[in-house]
């Protein structure tokens, strides 16, 4: 037998990735675009959901002040994917609410200064304008860092082995949202885990009108099967005499949305009231607007590979992020309770659907806008039970992982000094803040537990996230360890091009702004 030539054996490495449907800026008819955003509207009503669900309560606000909180939410996220998706990076990423703000958001709601408040809706109040004059205050970061381009240059240590675990961990790192949540109603989340596989996967080559209706509304499809299949066991009264836990997670009618929401709301800058400022809260804030920082980066490489594009160039992934920073103040000045960052799920879903298409993720934020100022519209599919948003995380959380490591087939990983930097930052990236959460969760407060609150906060915030740590060990590392000579096994030729807007002849394809907006605003 003869031996195998080495094309046969080995995969040449690709700038685009291969296989999708329609790129950035390819789109599909207006019926599949529309059902398309309508299909990453839904997917982002998860994390839209359930942060306020979990925060709201522990402020002493009511299902009433939860329902506006969400409503403001979603209305905020579709303006800040519209401005992403024209001024910022251009990429197809939608920009929802982030966990990394949580630390520090919690730590806001603890402070004595509020708890010793004893109207709930007053400590309601306060409290979210408190968040509100700390949120505006650090959102200042990404602003500077991102208008100025010092993020483009600090982009510039950046190398495809040092983004590895960073994008890798923008997916991993969040495996708690996964299949613990689907756990806490297996009846639902499996049956959708399963649903949704199926039908993106097994089943893709079903075609309708030469359309693979399966897969490309995979989601729709599977989520309407499992809601109606939670609803007819809520009906039924299956969860009657279970737990409380047990229903709030399981039953379609627990969540007390649709009677708490408004027919019709518009949410308005400051409703809540003026913000407060302090110090303190506002320097813990700014840890969460680093981290998120860190996590839309790793998010924007990933979904530029989604949406086969180029990687951004540095000056774009800069302005992106100082658009995010606009983002960010719009959720402290209209008050949604927590900041923004690319949504990782919605980033998967380019690759499930094989779409990635900017125009489906501008239409996806127009139904945000919609449906947040609808009210009970909006709050019927915000009653989705959690379980069935987790199975679908375990999918496409994933997904981007992949992504992430997919940047391997660029450098050298017969190289030693690679395998310890990508082993040893992976390998951290998990573990550190595995140690912080059970600590905290022990404890109830972070490792770092001093006198100095905002530095508690700032630190434990920054260590709470897997890929920042990814990105601290990652970079230092490639940067320090024989950097010199090993530019090649870094992977740095392929990605020298691509970080000047004029280095690959597709970036002006990808990345120019709209109404000849360049004039003004030259690319570098």
């Amino acid at each position: 037998m003869a031996a195998p030539k080495p094309e046969e054996i080995s995969h040449p490495p690709m700038d685009q990735l291969q296989g999708l449907e329609y790129c950035i800026d390819s789109n599909p008819s207006w019926v599949e675009t529309i059902v398309l955003g309508f299909q990453h509207y839904i997917l982002a009503l998860g994390t839209a959901v359930m942060i306020p669900s979990f925060l709201v309560p522990l402020m002493g606000g009511t299902d009433d002040d939860k329902v506006r909180v969400v409503q403001t939410l979603l209305f905020v996220e579709g303006i800040n994917t519209l401005l992403q998706t024209l001024f910022g990076t251009r990429l197809p990423t939608v920009i929802g609410g982030s966990y990394a703000f949580m630390v520090p958001i919690i730590s806001i709601i603890h402070d004595s200064s509020l708890t010793r408040i004893e109207d709930p809706h007053l400590r309601f109040l306060n409290t979210m304008r408190a968040v509100q004059g700390a949120m505006i205050v650090a959102s200042s970061i990404q602003i500077i860092l991102g208008f100025s381009q010092l993020w483009a240059i600090c982009s510039r240590f950046f190398s495809p082995l040092g983004m590895v675990p960073v994008i890798a961990l923008v997916g991993f790192g969040l495996f708690d949202r996964g299949f613990p949540v689907v756990g806490h109603c297996v009846e639902i989340g499996i049956p959708m885990l399963i649903l949704f596989v199926a039908f993106s996967q097994y089943l893709k080559n079903f075609h309708t009108r030469q359309l693979p209706i399966l897969e490309r509304f995979a989601l729709l499809i599977s989520t309407t099967v499992i809601w109606a299949y939670a609803h007819l066991l809520t009906a039924s009264g299956a969860y009657k005499h279970r737990p409380d836990l047990t229903q709030h997670n399981c039953r379609t009618d627990r969540a007390n949305l649709i009677s708490s929401a408004p027919w019709i709301k518009i949410p308005y800058p400051l409703e809540w009231g003026a913000p407060t400022f302090d110090a303190g809260h506002a320097f813990g804030m700014m840890a969460a607007v680093l981290v998120s920082l860190i996590e839309s980066t790793g998010a924007y490489k990933a979904a530029s590979r989604l949406a086969s594009a180029t990687p951004p160039p540095a000056h774009v992934l800069s302005r992106g992020i100082g658009w995010q920073g606009i983002g960010i103040l719009l959720n402290g000045l209209f008050g949604t309770l927590t900041g923004s960052t690319v949504s990782v799920e919605n980033v998967g879903l380019l690759g499930s659907t094989r779409v990635g298409s900017r125009r489906v993720i501008q239409i996806s934020a127009g139904f945000m806008i919609f449906f947040s100022m609808l009210g009970k519209f909006g709050a019927l599919f915000a009653s989705i039970p959690f379980p069935i948003f987790a199975a679908v995380y375990c999918v496409l959380f994933g997904l981007v992982a992949s992504v992430g490591l997919s940047f391997l087939q660029f450098t050298n990983m017969n190289s030693m000094r690679n395998l310890f930097i990508t082993g040893v930052a992976l390998f951290l990236g998990f573990s550190v803040p595995e140690y912080f959460r059970e600590y905290t969760s022990k404890a109830l407060h972070g490792p770092t537990h001093t006198r100095a609150g905002w530095f508690d906060d700032f630190l434990n915030t920054i260590f709470f996230s897997s890929p920042t740590v990814a990105l601290i060990v990652a970079v230092f590392l490639d940067n320090t360890l024989d950097y010199k000579d090993s530019a090649k096994d870094r992977g740095m030729p392929w990605w020298a091009k691509f970080r000047t807007f004029n280095g690959d002849s597709r970036n002006e394809e990808f990345y120019t702004l709209p109404f000849n907006l360049n004039r003004f605003f030259p690319p570098r």
